[in-house]
C-alpha cells in the first residue's frame, strides 16, 4: 500500500489542476494547488511537501525561477516539472534549474503518479542518511568529505556525486543509464565515454594505494561499489 503523500501542484490551467488534484486525492494523497508562481513559492516555503509538481510556464513567477529561488534558499523537496516544451534542451534547462524530473505535456495521469511516487521514495530514502560507509571508505554528505582508512580524499563535485550515488546503492550494480540520469541529471549519448572517464578518475582516488579495491566494473552491466572483489 502506498504511503499518503502531501503534494503541491503549481499549475495555472485550473481545469487541468482540478483534474490532477482530484485524481491524486482519489489515490489517497493530499494535494494543494497554487495557480501562479508567486503563490506556489509562498506555499512551498511555508509548508513541508513530499513533492512539488510545477508547471514551467506560470504567471507572476515562471516555474524555473520558482524552483531556482527555492533551491537557493536550501530547499531540497523533490520537484517534477510539467511542460509543453519537450526538446532535449528544454529538459536540460529544467533539470539544471533544480528540477528532479521532467514530464512533457500531454501526459497520462498514471505516469505522473508513478513519477511523483518515485520522487517521494527517493527523497525519503536520502533524507535520514548523511553518512555512507563501504569497508573503510566513508562519505559524509553534510560536510562533503570523503575518507578511506582515516585518510581524507579530495574529490571534484561530479566525482563526489558519482561516489555518493554508488555508495547509496552499495552492493548493487548500477548501469550507465542510471548514472547518466541520476548523477548527470540528463541524457548523454549512451555511447559517450564521460562515465568511463569519471569512474576511472574516481577509482584512482579511492582505490589506488589501498590493499583492497572497492569500485568494480561489471562487464556488460555497469559498476558496483562493495567491500570485496567478488
Amino acid at each position: 500500500m502506498t504511503t499518503a503523500m502531501k503534494l503541491l501542484i503549481v499549475e495555472d490551467d485550473r481545469e487541468a489542476a482540478a483534474y490532477v488534484v482530484k485524481a491524486l486525492t482519489e489515490a489517497g494523497h493530499v494535494a494543494d494547488h497554487a495557480a501562479d508562481g508567486l503563490d506556489g513559492y509562498a506555499l512551498a516555503s511555508a509548508s513541508n511537501y513530499d513533492v512539488l509538481v510545477v508547471d514551467r510556464m506560470l504567471p507572476k513567477l515562471d516555474g524555473l525561477s520558482l524552483i531556482g529561488r527555492l533551491r537557493a534558499e536550501g530547499a531540497t523537496t523533490p520537484v517534477l516539472i510539467l511542460s509543453a516544451l519537450g526538446q532535449v534542451d528544454d529538459r536540460v534547462d529544467g533539470l539544471r534549474a533544480g528540477g528532479d524530473d521532467y514530464l512533457t505535456k500531454p501526459y497520462a495521469f498514471a505516469e505522473l503518479l508513478a513519477r511523483v511516487e518515485a520522487l517521494a521514495r527517493r527523497g525519503a530514502a536520502g533524507a535520514g542518511d548523511t553518512v555512507y560507509r563501504v569497508g573503510d571508505l566513508e562519505i559524509d554528505r553534510l560536510s562533503h568529505t570523503v575518507t578511506r582508512a582515516g585518510q581524507e580524499i579530495v574529490l571534484q563535485p561530479r566525482e563526489f556525486r558519482l561516489l555518493e550515488y554508488l555508495m547509496r546503492n552499495a552492493g548493487q550494480v548500477v548501469t550507465r543509464t542510471m548514472l547518466l540520469e541520476n548523477v548527470w541529471d540528463y541524457h548523454f549519448d549512451p555511447q559517450t565515454n564521460v562515465i568511463d572517464v569519471h569512474v576511472s578518475r574516481l577509482r584512482s582516488k579511492i582505490d589506488k594505494g589501498f590493499d583492497k579495491p572497492l569500485l568494480h566494473t561489471v562487464r556488460g552491466a555497469g559498476y558496483v561499489i562493495r567491500d570485496g572483489a567478488r
